[in-house]
């Protein structure tokens, strides 16, 4: 009597098993890893008004402090984004020729003018911003605890337009707040970007992290917290 089935089909139940558990496999690693904020965030660079500000000329060239805008950064939980008569002071008419009055310049720079004779606000883009079930990030918390700009933004000033450099989910917030003497610098030291990249490099390099932020932890009242309640409603 012939087989209802040829042999071959006796591989069947395994070979289906191998593909199921390998797609399985396919779509919980491709969830894992691309519906992530490294992959959706990091790199946003959104277009701005006027082609956008230029940290890599304010906060580099000519070495702006970061707190000359972001006025509240040290006693808010947002760094503010400066009122446009904080950029006219710069860019008014009479002002050009003390920084630079070429027709580019002037071009570039016409949309804050714009926005000061209209009595209107520049209609900046955000581009840091964290989910609505968290907390806005308090930065002030952060910067007098010794937490430099550099640690979350990167090397604003040296971004010609500026664009998100880390993931800020959950997970990158919390390898901090359990290692957070790798990041602590002097207060002093915070918007001195170029100088906190090169010491945070020196320092892990030189595996000194522990014993050169062993004073600024003891600044802390308490080690940062890692409860759910602290950074979500």
């Amino acid at each position: 009597m012939s087989a209802i089935f040829p042999k071959w089909t006796n591989v069947l139940p395994t070979v289906l098993a191998v593909g199921v558990l390998g797609g399985l496999t396919s779509v919980v690693g491709g969830f894992w890893y691309y519906a992530t904020p490294s992959f959706f965030d990091v790199g946003y660079m959104p277009n701005q008004p006027g082609g956008g500000f230029s940290h890599q000329i304010h906060a580099g060239k000519l070495g702006m402090d970061c707190r000359y805008c972001h006025t509240k950064v040290e006693k808010s939980p947002e760094a503010n984004i400066p009122n446009v008569q904080t950029c006219y002071g710069c860019h008014a008419p009479g002002q050009l020729a003390v920084y630079n009055d070429s027709d580019t310049h002037k071009a570039k720079t016409a949309f804050v003018r714009d926005a000061y004779n209209a009595d209107a606000s520049i209609p900046w883009r955000r581009v840091h911003k964290v989910p609505d079930y968290v907390r806005n990030f308090p930065h002030h918390a952060h910067v007098n605890a010794g937490v430099s700009c550099y640690s979350c933004h990167g090397r604003i000033d040296a971004m010609p337009v500026v664009f998100q450099a880390h993931p800020l989910g959950m997970a990158w917030c919390l390898d901090c707040h359990r290692a957070p003497e790798e990041s602590l610098v002097p207060k002093d030291k915070i918007t001195s970007l170029q100088w906190v990249a090169d010491h945070l490099a020196e320092r892990k390099a030189e595996g000194h992290a522990k014993i050169d932020a062993a004073k600024l932890l003891e600044t802390l009242e308490a080690a940062p917290p890692q409860n759910c309640g602290a950074c979500h409603y």
